[in-house]
């Protein structure tokens, strides 16, 4: 593939700066042994724009791209993700990678996400990274893994559910509308025909939830 060397536009590097966000996410889920090198194709000498945990191959911003990564333009012309390849880094460093291409409107590749996962980091840092430590606030928070937006809100409503009748400071005749104050704060209400769910689990009607959702918002609004 003959390189494209037209000026990049100004949405060209707005699609690029989008992906930070995608490396500090991919680091902070992987951990330290995963480097995550963000490539912008407009200057291929100082081409990595920004990474994640380049302590692993002692690379910066303004490296320049490697060989395989340029090697894998050529394979992209209708793939955005390369096969997972093993290489060698400096100081003999085993690394497994994949190459993702970024793409403006166009088409046209103009960066690439290159995320390499050091094989040979010390193994307990690899499991420190991978299992909950017992200190994270994070693992009180439960996931809905959900099939469909109806399993969703019915798994939301159930575990919220247990929630209200599990707290002993709320009354009886509160329940309800305690319950539906908690669903509004998770967002639950977005979701369309949500009302519906809730009302028809709950066995209320539907302009009893709608009443309780404006007074949760009346009581919300800030005072004038």
């Amino acid at each position: 593939m003959v390189q494209d060397t037209r000026p990049f536009t100004e949405q060209d590097h707005a699609i690029l700066q989008s992906y930070l966000a995608v490396v500090d996410g991919v680091a902070a889920l992987i951990g330290e042994h995963c480097e995550i090198v963000l490539h912008s194709l407009e200057d291929l000498q100082r081409s990595a724009i920004y990474i994640a945990n380049g302590h692993n191959t002692n690379r910066k911003v303004g490296s320049p791209i490697t060989d395989l990564a340029l090697s894998s333009l050529h394979h992209m012309q209708t793939d955005n993700v390369s096969k997972p390849y093993f290489t060698k880094a400096k100081g003999n460093l085993l690394m497994k990678s994949v190459t993702i291409a970024i793409r403006n409107q166009e088409k046209r590749i103009i960066g690439l996400l290159c995320i390499n996962m050091n094989l040979d980091a010390p193994l307990s840092q690899v499991i420190h990274a991978l299992i909950p430590t017992g200190t994270q606030p994070e693992l009180s928070a439960a996931v809905n893994f959900a099939n469909s937006v109806e399993d969703l809100v019915s798994q939301t409503v159930e575990r919220t559910i247990e929630e209200i009748n599990a707290d002993g400071s709320v009354a009886n005749n509160s329940k309800n509308k305690q319950i539906v104050t908690s669903l509004f704060e998770k967002g639950i209400f977005d979701i369309k025909d949500a009302i519906h769910q809730v009302a028809e689990r709950l066995d209320i009607s539907r302009h009893t939830v709608y009443l309780y959702i404006r007074q949760i918002k009346q009581d919300d609004s800030p005072e004038v």
